[in-house]
């Protein structure tokens, strides 16, 4: 019977393989692998039997059962008996004969399954298939390939048959027509061929060591023959392919003397396939074999066709490679396995071949050669030995090569050669040459190489090419000990060549590193030998070359500190004193760019330090000779750097250096004048370094470098030049205007440089005057003004330069400056002549500069001079147009973002008006200096102001910095200056605000150092001003209000009582401020001041209400409508009554100047609690609404607001939105909230009378309305002001954090939003419920529904709070909701039943007394017989989950069978809520199941455990996680310990679960602690397999199949297995893909209870 149920599951399977779904097929495949895992000979023999009864069923279904049977015998093949065997080799046999088409999948399972049967039982296989490989007759292709396959797969087993299969084949060769067949025969030949070649090479270990090679010999050459001379010649691809693999292997065993023969028509033949590119790799692959058997057999005839055999594979190697292609690239390398076949036997004539080919001009030729040598020299050393001189010969050409593929082939080979020792013979220096060329090639590429294809197909970078350079280098160096003596010190050679510079780093590296290693081997003092005819550098040339890289600390991958350590490692190479100070002091340099970046390290700062190095290493050098010689080489070197300006400067700047320590006049003048001579006088960073040169050279020979100026200037070659540049006219003033500036630039350097003890001296004669003279040009005796520009710059730097030394010189003091009027005065032109419409030049900015150290020099300019010289800055600069950078309105202008040009103009602007000011430290030349900036400060353009305030500030803070009081006098005019900054602290530029308020601070400072009191003395009012800077960065208007009510409050505390008047009318003049920011500040500030004198107002009552409401609609300023909302105030503190019944009369909705009325009336908490208490009045007398009849829905009608209540409402809002009002508020909150809450109540789905809404549209349109008006939000805001106002801000943040204040607005949703706001009125203002309550209780029995259902949502959710038990409300309460269970509306009644449930959370003690009374409430709802959506009953449950913990035991289990059947049918339910509920409640009940109720209970868990099991794939997942709680609740009572910690483990609520995992292991404990339910729980599985959820449809099988698993022979018996096997083949159609599979699974389990 077993078998039979075996059987019958392996064709239920079998008959599903018709299923559509690819899913389904490979699970029927898995399950018929398990079946046969555990009966695979009755397994086979039912796919057997299978097959043969259903012969006519489609292939594509066989197939499955056949991939099956091979992967059974596969795995249990060693188990596998004859008979069995046989049996599956005739089967497999005739399905893959049976049809004589070729159907490809369906053969070759079958032929699959042959195969693996002849891994074992090879003699069985070939007893049948031979059978159908009968000589004369073409057989089935699958035979053949089935030969193969056995060929390759069981070697030992096959090649004894191979001699009677190659003899009954072979007449089959001339036979076959088809190209398939002729394919499949090829096949076989390369299969056969390998296999007898792998046989033979394991001789010791094979069953026949007698077989021979020349067994097979004759028979394989005979069908070599029909291979090559007819089959080769096709058309057909494939075929052509096939018969190429053949021929390879084949090649091997052929007779040699055949393969002789044959040689000079099988190459030829063999490389005429390389016409058709796509079949490349499989000839060359073949060829490698053939050639490789020729070469064993010694070949004569391969010399004949070594011509042919080299040009073809060179043409291979030449043709593009995409290496993403992998076919490309294995033909590429088994190409270069042919040249290593031919490089081992023909060596001579293969360099032969390929060296002339380098010569060749074609790129893709020259690099496929390229290519080839590299394969030879490294794969066949020997044979190129004493061939190296002529491979080095042939590369001239190669290395001046342009291609970068080129370039990179030779790099690599370069890498190849010096592995073998080739660059150390004659000719190698010229790669190294290469080599280090393409190291200097530019690093504009991105560092990392490209993709590998890309290097083949696209064209090949710079940058690319130097990096593999970069990296050849640095290899060869470290890598290969044998070029060590190459590249030493030869790679010296290549540091000096400029154009070489790219590679310094490179190179730096090498030669550090082969420096050491020459230090290790050798001796630590080695020095370099300079031998006669010697090409290496003097060790002058490398100091220069390798201290001006150095300048450039971060360029080429940060050369400099390569460069540096070189110098380290060679400086006994350099001079042998040098060794104490470089070591210290180079270690030094390199640490400090090391711990700096480009962005932290300054340019000037490191070349200060290289310089400090160069004249610390001469002083330690102590050589005339040797600088002398210094000093010629850095002239020599100066040319090499025209493309490098500003390397070329900082060489300048070491010449000067070097020139200064020099004591050899005679050679200074010789030098200067050669510098002069020389100068590229066009460019600019030329003319800055050979100026810091001149200065330099100064420090010790002034005389000599003043007299060398003159000189050069007098000397022909200036005239020469001059009358040069005539010739060209239009270029002839521009160039000697660039030899002008640079002689004016030299002598402000030298100024700067020479010793302090003698420039004043030197000043007018010597460098003024000739500055001048350059300066000035005239025509016909008439000074001309220049219009160049670099001649200005440099007039006006020198200048600077010579007013630095004036003030640095030691005479400075009694030194009167003659001539600084006349500068003044030149450089005021040069200021007034710049546009004023743009910033385009520093000559602003540089001359203001000027004028800032000529100010300090004697004698002072006039008072005339100083206004012209300050009015013309401030009105060259403040006007100028925004710069063009990023902007914010009201956060100013960032210094990052500004325009770095601006900045430094306004820069120099604040300096040089500082340092007019420091010479008139009193308050009259503080007004004068005001004067000048007060147009600017009250500019109408923002701009303007903007700069005005920011330079006030900062003369400001100077003045105050350097203010030194020693009489204590009046500072007369501080409260006109303090009105001219006060209104600009609320100005619309956040900068100009901050920087009114460091001007106020500094004002009122200053104030109190002229009062007497210490410069270090700190007032307390005064540094809150600058507290209130950060604020001002806020735009917002009441940020600003109250900052500048700050401001007034100092200034009025600190203002001395002679300047009050002042300030004040200058502040009213204010008002007019084009800023209407400022004109604000400027009335609060007065406003402030005056604050007494508001209560003038308080005659004019009657009319006042009327007229501030139109004005306040006139009026934008925000100070007059605070001022209108005091009055208002004013009026209400002696006529409330009026005020309230005036308001209330104003139109709805209220317009923003009504809302500002009404909020005036709450800023002081007596007046606005008598006001609440009429609003109140007026909320609660007058009905909420009327019904109107609407035509719009027929008989229906809705409900309209009525007018008083709702103007209230509004009233309230407005006033309760008031902070000031809270001490109001909570002295009324009970009343407050309760007539606030019905009041929502009561308005929720009520609408604005006709009139209103059109009102509200008309009002709408003219934009006066805060917002739209709605009766029911302009309740909840308004009770949302009253918490916030009255002490509950978090009642108010939790209603909103929860959505609270939307639900209450909603009729679906209200008693949600009131439930949210109980339960924060519970959690936050407890205190308050006691009156609430008691104030809330009657409307339980109100008229209105809604306000029943508002009353009893709250209470119900007071309930879940302790605080009714704190209070002693709860008796109350729960009688309230008790009683509410009989109310006409099921809401309420619902409701009524949550607050009895919310008990548990909030009083559990108090459950167990009441528990009989809330049991009976909740059955009593579970049987609500008018609740038709079962919404009561959801209810009750969820309530009765609540308190069941707090009853007492014998209440529950008096009730405990009842409640779990009652609640049974909702675990299916189409509704997810009650699924939810009825199982958690489920999982509550567990807890009273212990004593009398335990068994009973355990057939109920029993009864649902299968439910609850399913259901954790519900597809909701609360459904899921409630499963999960009462799986984890039932665990204990089950009596199974492991199942229980299973439980509790695993379904973790938040936790994902492995379901397939789990469920197997579930099933395992159930079926060892409970085998006697199985057939019970495949029962209730069994019914959902009708489940409308097609999760649950699929894990019902599931659970099926793992019960089935896990239960013993035994217990399986108690199954129905027919009935089972039944309805698991109906559920096998299922149309869900995931459930058929899971069946197949299940099916295939089934065999171990078969």
């Amino acid at each position: 019977m077993s078998e039979s149920r075996v059987k019958r599951l392996a064709m239920t399977l079998m008959d599903a393989t018709t299923d559509k779904d690819p899913l389904v097929h490979e699970q029927i495949f898995s399950a018929l692998c398990y079946l046969g895992g555990a009966e695979p000979e009755e397994i086979l023999n039912a796919c057997e039997e299978y097959l043969r009864q259903h012969d006519k069923l489609a292939y594509p279904h066989r197939i499955i059962i056949l991939r099956a049977m091979e992967a059974v015998v596969r795995s249990n093949l060693a188990q596998l008996d004859k008979s069995t065997a046989k049996i599956v080799i005739f089967l497999a046999s005739n399905e893959m004969t049976k049809s004589k088409e070729i159907i490809f999948e369906w053969q070759q399972a079958a032929s699959n399954v042959l195969v693996a049967v002849g891994r074992r039982f090879i003699n069985k296989v070939m007893e049948e298939v031979l059978t159908k490989f009968q000589p004369g007759i073409v057989p089935h292709y699958f035979i053949v390939q089935t030969f193969a396959n056995l060929s390759m797969t069981n070697v030992f087993g096959m090649v004894p048959f191979l001699n009677s299969i190659l003899g009954t084949m072979l007449p089959m060769l001339g036979m076959a027509k088809q190209d398939n067949m002729r394919t499949v025969f090829c096949y076989a030949l390369q299969n056969f061929s390998e296999s007898i070649q792998e046989y033979m090479a394991n001789l010791d270990q094979a069953p026949d060591p007698t077989v021979r090679r020349d067994t097979f010999s004759n028979d394989l050459f005979s069908a070599y023959e029909v291979l090559f001379n007819s089959w080769l010649q096709t058309r057909e691809t494939k075929l052509r392919l096939a018969v190429v693999e053949a021929l390879g292997p084949m090649s091997h065993l052929l007779p040699s003397e055949k393969l002789e023969e044959q040689l000079p028509r099988l190459i030829p033949g063999i490389l005429t396939l390389y016409r058709k590119p796509a079949e490349a790799y499989y000839v060359s692959k073949s060829l490698c074999q053939i050639l490789e058997a020729a070469v064993n057999i010694g070949s004569r005839t391969l010399d004949t066709q070594l011509e042919a055999l080299l040009n073809a594979l060179q043409l291979q190697i030449c043709s593009p490679l995409d290496s993403s292609t992998p076919v490309q690239l294995k033909n590429h390398n088994e190409v270069l396995r042919c040249f290593t076949v031919l490089a081992s036997s023909f060596p001579d004539r293969l360099l032969g071949f390929l060296l002339p080919k380098l010569e060749s001009g074609n790129e893709r030729t020259r690099v496929g050669t390229l290519t080839i040598l590299r394969q030879i020299i490294n794969s066949a050393p020997s044979q190129m030995e004493i061939k190296k001189p002529f491979i080095l010969s042939s590369m001239k050409l190669p290395l001046q090569d342009n291609s970068n593929k080129v370039k990179r082939a030779v790099v690599q080979l370069i890498s190849a050669m010096a592995h073998h020792g080739y660059l150390e013979q004659p000719g190698g220096e010229a790669l190294i040459e290469f080599l280090v060329r393409q190291c200097a090639l530019p690093t504009d590429q991105p560092p990392q190489l490209p993709r590998r294809h890309s290097l083949e197909t696209e064209d090949l970078t710079d940058g690319h090419v130097r990096d593999i350079s970069v990296n050849t280098l640095f290899l060869i160096s470290t890598t290969v000990d044998r070029m060590a003596d190459v590249l030493w010190p030869y790679l010296l050679e290549f540091v000096i060549p400029i154009h070489l510079s790219n590679a310094l780093t490179p190179l730096c590296k090498s030669l550090i590193f082969l420096a050491a290693q020459r230090q290790e081997k050798d001796e630590p003092d080695f020095q370099l030998l300079y031998e006669a005819g010697a090409t290496l550098p003097t060790p002058h040339a490398l100091l220069a070359r390798l201290l001006v890289v150095s300048s450039q600390p971060y360029v080429g991958e940060g050369r400099a500190a390569a460069v540096l350590r070189l110098l380290n490692v060679l400086h006994l190479s350099i001079h042998k004193a040098l060794g104490p100070l470089w070591g210290k002091r180079i270690p030094a340099l390199v640490e400090h760019l090391e711990a700096n970046t480009k962005a932290s390290l300054s340019q000037k700062e490191w070349e200060d330090q290289l310089l400090k190095f160069l004249r610390q290493t001469l002083e330690a050098i102590s050589d005339t000779p040797w600088t002398s010689q210094l000093l010629l080489e850095m002239g020599r070197q100066l040319s090499s750097y025209n493309g490098s300006p500003q390397e070329k400067n900082f060489l300048y700047k070491c010449i000067g250096t070097a020139l200064a320590a020099c004591p050899n006049k005679e050679l200074v003048r010789k030098q200067l004048q050669e510098l002069l001579e020389t100068a590229r006088y066009q460019e600019e960073a030329e003319r800055e370094g050979l100026a810091s040169c001149l200065g330099l050279c100064a420090i010790t020979h002034l005389d000599e470098t003043l007299a060398k100026l003159e000189e050069f200037v007098k000397s022909d070659v200036f005239k020469k030049s001059a009358g040069l540049f005539s010739i060209f006219k239009d270029r002839s003033d521009n160039e000697v205007e660039k030899v002008k500036s640079t002689l004016i630039l030299c002598y402000g350097f030298v100024a700067k440089h020479a010793p302090k003890e003698l420039v004043l001296a030197r000043i007018d004669a010597d460098i003024l005057r000739n500055i001048f003279l350059y300066f000035n040009t005239k025509v016909l005796g008439i000074k001309v003004e220049t219009k160049d520009l670099m001649l200005k710059l440099c007039l006006i730097r020198s200048i600077c330069l010579i007013c630095q030394a004036i003030c640095n010189s030691t005479q400075s003091g009694d030194f009167t400056f003659s001539r600084k009027t006349e500068l003044v005065s030149q450089m005021m032109d040069f200021i007034k002549a710049e546009p004023l419409d743009s910033l385009r030049t520093p000559i602003r900015q540089k001359a203001m500069t000027a004028c800032m150290f000529l100010v300090v020099l004697e004698p002072p300019l006039s008072e005339a001079e100083k206004a012209e010289l300050v009015e013309s800055c401030l009105g060259s600069v403040l006007p100028l147009p925004l710069p063009e950078a990023p902007r914010e309105k009201d956060g100013g202008l960032e210094a990052e973002h500004k325009e770095p040009l601006w900045c430094d103009t306004l820069r120099a602007l604040k300096d040089l008006l500082k340092s007019i000011l420091h010479r008139h430290m009193t308050p009259h030349g503080l007004q004068i200096m005001f004067e000048h900036l007060s147009p600017w400060i009250k500019s109408a353009k923002e701009h303007e102001r903007e700069r005005g305030v920011e330079v006030s500030a900062a003369i400001l803070e100077f003045y105050r910095e350097k203010l030194n009081v020693n009489t204590v006098v009046p500072f007369y005019n501080v409260g006109l200056l303090i009105a001219l900054f006060a209104p600009r602290c609320t100005d619309s530029l956040a900068g100009t605000r901050q920087h009114a308020v460091d001007c106020v601070h500094s004002l009122l400072y200053i104030q109190l150092y002229y009062e007497g009191f210490a410069r270090d003395h700190k007032d307390e009012s005064l540094e809150k001003l600058k507290a209130l800077k950060t604020g001002l960065r806020d735009p917002d208007v009441n940020t600003l209000f109250q900052a500048c009510c700050n401001i007034a409050q100092v200034i009025a505390k600190r203002l001395p009582p002679d300047q009050l008047l002042s300030l004040l009318l200058s502040m009213l003049e204010g008002l007019a401020d084009p800023d209407k920011n400022c004109s604000r500040a400027a009335t609060v500030v007065v406003n402030s001041l005056l604050k007494e004198r508001g209560a003038v107002l308080l005659e004019k009552v009657p009319e006042i209400l009327a007229v501030v409401h139109s004005k306040l609609q006139e009026v934008e300023e925000e100070a007059v409508r605070k001022a209108a909302q005091q009055t208002v105030h004013i009026l209400a503190t002696q006529h409330k009554a009026a005020v309230v019944s005036s308001l209330l009369g104003n139109p709805l909705p209220l317009d923003s100047c009504s809302c500002l009325m009404w909020r005036a009336l709450a800023s002081e908490p007596p007046l606005a609690t008598q006001v609440l208490e009429l609003l109140l009045e007026k909320v609660n007398r007058d009905v909420p609404y009327k019904e109107n009849k609407s035509f719009l829905r027929g008989s229906g009608s809705e409900r309209v607001a009525t007018f008083f209540p709702l103007a209230a409402t509004c009233a309230l809002h407005e006033i309760m939105s008031v902070p000031e009002c809270g001490p109001a508020i909570v002295g009324l909150y009970a009343e407050l909230f309760v007539s606030l809450l019905l009041r929502v109540s009561c308005t929720v789905g009520v609408h604005l009378p006709k009139n209103m809404q059109s009102k509200e549209r008309k009002s709408a349109g003219r934009g006066q309305p805060l917002r739209p008006l709605d009766p029911c939000s302009s309740a909840v805001e308004t009770l949302k002001a009253m918490l916030t106002q009255g002490g509950s801000e978090e009642v108010a943040r939790a209603v909103s954090a929860s959505g609270g204040w939307e639900s209450l607005r909603s009729v679906e949703r209200h008693h949600d939003g009131v439930a949210v706001l109980a339960s924060a009125m519970a959690k936050h203002a407890g205190p308050k419920l006691p009156l609430i309550v008691k104030n809330l209780s009657p409307m339980l029995n109100s008229i209105y529904d809604s306000q029943r259902l508002t009353t009893t949502a709250f209470f119900a959710e007071l309930l879940s709070s302790n605080v009714v038990n704190d209070l002693v409300l709860l008796a109350s309460v729960m009688d309230s909701m008790t009683a509410r269970q009989r109310d006409p509306c099921t809401s309420v009644r619902m409701l009524a039943l949550r607050g009895l449930g919310n008990m548990a959370s909030g009083s559990p003690e108090k459950v167990r007394r009441h528990g009989a009374q809330l049991l009976a409430s909740m059955m009593n709802g579970m049987d609500d017989k008018d609740d038709p959506h079962s919404l009561v009953a959801l209810e009750a449950m969820g309530g009765l989950a609540k308190i069941l913990g707090f009853l007492e035991e014998r209440d529950v289990r008096s009730m405990l069978l009842h409640i779990a059947i009652r609640i049974r049918p909702f675990f299916d339910s189409e509704k997810h809520e009650l699924r939810r509920s009825s199982i958690l409640l489920f999982g509550h009940l567990t807890k009273f199941s212990a004593g009398s109720c335990e068994e009973a209970f355990f057939e109920q868990i029993l009864n649902g455990l299968v439910t609850l099991l399913l259901h954790l794939q519900d597809p909701k997942p609360e459904v899921v996680k409630a499963c999960k709680f009462a799986l984890r609740q039932c665990g204990p009572s089950m009596g199974c310990p492991v199942l229980c910690d299973m439980f509790q483990n695993h379904l973790h609520e938040d936790r994902s679960l492995h379901y397939g995992e789990f469920m197997n292991d579930v099933c395992k404990h159930l079926m060892q602690s409970y085998p006697d339910t199985l057939s019970r729980l495949v029962a209730t599985n069994l019914f959902y397999f009708k489940s409308n959820w097609p999760d649950i449809r699929a894990a019902a099988p599931m659970f099926v199949g793992f019960l089935v698993l896990h239960v013993d022979r035994e217990h399986s018996q108690q199954l129905d297995l027919d009935e089972l096997i039944a309805a698991l083949t109906v559920l096998l159609k299922d149309p869900v893909t995931a459930v058929r599979v899971k069946v197949a699974e299940t099916l295939g389990r089934l065999v171990r209870i078969a």
